[in-house]
């Protein structure tokens, strides 16, 4: 079999695919995530998705890249990267639906496989009182969103409507599933 690399060094997407008992390489691709002007999120999280696993394809090896937009009135939303971000964004995303576009892609020896998935969350509504006092437990500066639905920033909402509880970690486990068994790994 040929070897797995996961073109990320995102430790979220790193522990989700562990789950799935293969062995597996790290490392970062070099990719440039702006967004194309008028690209609609979900086009967004696919086309970074295909490029950070192009970016590291090579002839022995599959790679899976993986990339998740958070989506507000059709605009994205990326990773705050500064308190003051993570707070306009949770401020912004409060008493309201917002959708994230979770893409994967596998590509290797024989081709490229991809699959998309949408999680809907449907934030509470939230005083500064709160976001502040979960911006200060969790700090969610690397996340896309500005919280941590595996962790404290469940509290932030009131529903998830998706097909795919790990999504919205990151990584869509179902779908990466599905391509790795397409691609002839081994995955129960």
């Amino acid at each position: 079999m040929p070897r797995l690399i996961l073109a990320s060094t995102s430790r979220y997407r790193r522990d989700l695919l562990t789950r799935l008992g293969l062995a597996f390489e790290t490392a970062r691709p070099e990719t440039d995530e702006t967004p194309r002007p008028g690209e609609a999120p979900a086009d967004l999280a696919t086309r970074l998705a295909r490029t950070k696993a192009q970016a590291l394809m090579t002839p022995d090896a599959w790679v899976i890249g993986s990339d998740q937009v958070a989506e507000l009135d059709g605009t994205p939303l990326g990773k705050p990267g500064t308190l003051e971000a993570a707070r306009g964004q949770l401020s912004s995303m409060s008493g309201r639906r917002v959708r994230f576009h979770t893409a994967v892609c596998l590509t290797g020896p024989d081709g490229l496989h991809e699959a998309l998935d949408l999680t809907e969350v449907h934030f509470r509504s939230l005083v500064a009182a709160e976001i502040e006092r979960y911006l200060q437990a969790e700090s969610p500066l690397d996340c896309a969103g500005s919280f941590k639905c595996e962790g404290l920033g469940i509290s932030l909402f009131d529903a998830i409507d998706n097909r795919d509880p790990t999504a919205l970690v990151g990584l869509p486990l179902i779908a990466t599933a599905r391509l790795l068994r397409r691609a002839g790994f081994a995955v129960p």
